[in-house]
C-alpha cells in the first residue's frame, strides 16, 4: 500500500527505553547499546522521552542527558522525536525549546494536564506551542495519563492548519482512531499512528501511516517487518508476525501484580528482555519503580525463546 497524502514521517518509530546502571544513574552506555539495536533493527525514527522512557521520573539534567546522549548515538541517521512533556503551555514551550537545542527535529506534546482544559483551551494550546516554536509536533493523544481526550475535531483542524504533522494515538479508542484516519487521510504529509503494540496489523490495514511500539525496543526488527510487509500488501505475513509480536508483548504479565506495579511492569519487562537480548546490562528502575526479579526474569526470557528472540 501506498500514501496518498505523502506523510513526512511513516513505519516504526519505538519510545526509547532509559536504561539506569545498579547505582540509580542513566545508563550511558547502556543507552548507545539501546539505540544501535533499534537501528539496527530498522526503526524509521525514535522517540526520546516517551513514557516508556520512563520521562515522568527523570530529572532535568537526566532528560537533557538522555537527549543529548541518543542525538550523539543516532549521528543523524533517523529522525529524534521527544517528548516536550509539561503540564502548561508556556511550560511545554520552554521546554520544547530545550529539546530542539539538544538536537530533537520534532517534538511530541500531550493535551495539557493537571491543568483541566476545556476544547478550545486545547486547541489554543497546540496553536501556542507550534506559533512558538516552529517545529513539527505530534499531538500525543493518551488519555490515560493525562485525563483528556483529543478530540478527532480538533486534530482535523490542527492537521488542516499545520500546527502538527502528526498523532500519535494512545487512546485505545478504536472508533475515534478509525474517525480521525478518515478525517485526515486526504492533508498533505499528515501522519497517523498507532501507540498500541498488540494491533498494529488492523491499524496498518485502516490506513496507519506507523507505530510508536514501547515492545519495539525488545523486537525493532518484527515490527519493522510487519509494516515492510503492509506496504507490500502481503496481509497474512503482516497477520503472522503480529500474532507472534501478540505473545511476545505477554512479557508484560509475568510480573507479579502484588509486588509491581502495572507500570512497572510493563517497563521492567522491555528492560528485562534487553538484558536478557544482551543489549543492556541490568533491569534497574526508576525510583520508586519495583526492579522484576529472578522468577520474573526467568519467565520473560522463556517468553523470548519461544517466539524466536533468543
Amino acid at each position: 500500500m501506498a500514501f496518498a497524502n505523502n506523510p513526512k514521517y511513516t513505519g516504526v518509530i519505538p519510545p526509547v527505553v532509559t536504561p539506569r546502571t545498579s547505582a540509580g544513574d542513566i545508563d550511558v552506555l547502556g543507552l548507545n547499546a539501546v539505540v544501535e539495536h533499534l537501528i539496527s533493527g530498522g526503526v524509521s525514527g525514535l522517540f526520546v522521552l516517551g513514557s516508556s522512557g520512563e520521562v515522568p521520573y527523570l530529572t532535568n539534567a537526566e532528560r537533557e542527558l538522555v537527549v543529548t546522549t541518543i542525538a550523539s548515538a543516532n549521528a543523524g541517521r533517523v529522525p529524534l522525536v521527544v517528548g516536550a512533556n509539561e503540564q502548561t503551555t508556556n511550560r511545554v514551550i520552554d521546554e520544547g525549546a530545550k529539546m530542539i537545542a539538544l538536537g530533537a527535529d520534532a517534538l511530541v506534546v500531550t493535551t495539557p494536564y493537571y491543568a483541566i482544559s476545556n476544547a478550545a483551551e486545547v486547541e489554543a494550546h497546540f496553536r501556542a506551542i507550534h506559533a512558538a516554536l516552529q517545529v513539527d509536533i505530534f499531538a500525543y493523544d493518551v488519555p490515560v495519563r493525562t485525563h483528556v481526550k483529543l478530540s478527532v475535531a480538533t486534530a482535523v483542524a490542527l492537521a488542516k492548519d499545520g500546527v502538527i504533522a502528526g498523532v500519535k494515538d494512545s487512546s485505545g479508542d478504536d472508533v475515534s482512531f478509525r474517525q480521525l484516519l478518515l478525517a485526515t487521510k486526504d492533508i498533505e504529509g499528515f501522519s497517523v499512528f498507532t501507540g498500541h503494540e498488540v494491533v498494529v496489523d488492523g491499524a496498518l490495514l485502516g490506513g496507519a501511516h506507523g507505530v510508536v511500539p514501547g515492545l519495539g525496543n525488545v523486537d525493532p526488527a518484527g515490527y519493522r517487518r510487519m509494516f515492510d510487509a503492509a506496504m507490500a500488501g502481503d496481509w497474512a505475513k503482516v497477520a503472522q508476525e503480529q500474532d507472534r509480536l501478540a505473545r511476545v508483548f505477554d512479557i508484560v504479565y509475568t510480573p507479579d501484580s502484588s509486588r509491581v506495579s502495572g507500570g512497572a511492569a510493563g517497563l521492567g519487562a522491555f528492560k528485562t528482555a534487553l538484558v536478557a537480548l544482551s543489549v543492556i546490562g541490568n533491569n534497574a528502575m526508576s525510583t520508586p519503580l519495583e526492579q522484576l526479579n529472578e522468577s520474573e526474569t526467568a519467565a520473560i526470557t522463556a517468553i523470548l525463546a519461544e517466539t524466536g528472540l533468543l
